[in-house]
This record gives C-alpha cells, sequence and structure tokens, in this order.
C-alpha cells in the first residue's frame, strides 16, 4: 500500500480551500430567494463531497482532513462573524436571526436601491419619509 504524506503547505491549502467552499455555501443559504428543495442539498453535497473535491483531495488522506476542517471552520465561521456584526451593529439585535426584524433607519440615512438607476432612497429630515434622489 503507497500512502503519500501531504506537506503542511498542502494541508493549509486544502484547509484554505475547503473554508471557502463552506463560507460560500452559507452565503449562498442565507441570502436565498425560494424555499429549499431537493436539488439544492444535492447541489451542496456535490460541491461538498463531488468528485472533483476526491480527485484534489483522496478520501481517508491528510489532504481530505484538511479540507473537510477547512469546510467547517468556513462554514461555522461564517455564522460567527454574522453573529459579531449583528451584536455590534445599533440597527440589528438577536431578532434578525429569527424572521429578519430590524430597527427602522434614522434621519439622514441612505438606503441604496437594486434598480440600477443610481438613484437612493433618502430619509426626509422635515418628514421622516423616504424621498428618492
Amino acid at each position: 500500500m503507497d500512502t503519500q504524506t501531504a506537506s503542511t503547505v498542502q494541508l493549509i491549502g486544502a484547509g484554505c480551500f475547503g473554508a471557502i467552499i463552506g463560507w460560500y455555501v452559507y452565503y449562498i443559504n442565507r441570502y436565498r430567494k425560494s424555499d429549499v428543495q431537493l436539488s439544492d442539498l444535492v447541489t451542496v453535497i456535490g460541491t461538498i463531497g463531488g468528485g472533483a473535491v476526491l480527485t484534489l483531495f483522496p478520501a481517508k488522506s491528510d489532504l481530505f482532513g484538511a479540507y473537510g476542517i477547512g469546510l467547517a471552520v468556513g462554514f461555522f465561521g461564517y455564522f460567527i462573524v454574522l453573529v459579531i456584526l449583528v451584536a455590534e451593529s445599533q440597527n440589528f439585535d438577536g431578532d434578525w436571526f429569527l424572521d429578519g426584524r430590524r430597527k427602522m433607519p434614522g434621519k439622514n440615512t441612505v438606503i441604496p436601491t437594486n434598480d440600477n438607476t443610481g438613484h437612493a432612497m433618502v430619509i426626509n429630515d422635515d418628514t421622516g419619509k423616504l424621498d428618492i434622489h
């Protein structure tokens, strides 16, 4: 049985690759626009343990182990960073994780639009209502 040992650089690289994939998987699920479907699960499993990954990092190898650790670090790291940012923010609290609740923005707060017009919604100091600029 021929076993190859992985260098430290290879292990770190596999771990970092896993962390990037884990971060991205959490990101995709966070910004989902529709309900979870079986095809989503198949895609995630294919990404995490698919043939390309097993070609790069053979099963039962140190590289695959480092990839798995990186995957967990990236996935849960995204959540931990999100928890820290929400805790530090004056506009969000723990309810945001439950149902997306947030505090109303204050006056002189600009809310960018996603309509590619370059316009922004601004809260009017006098009326407290949104104006499009």
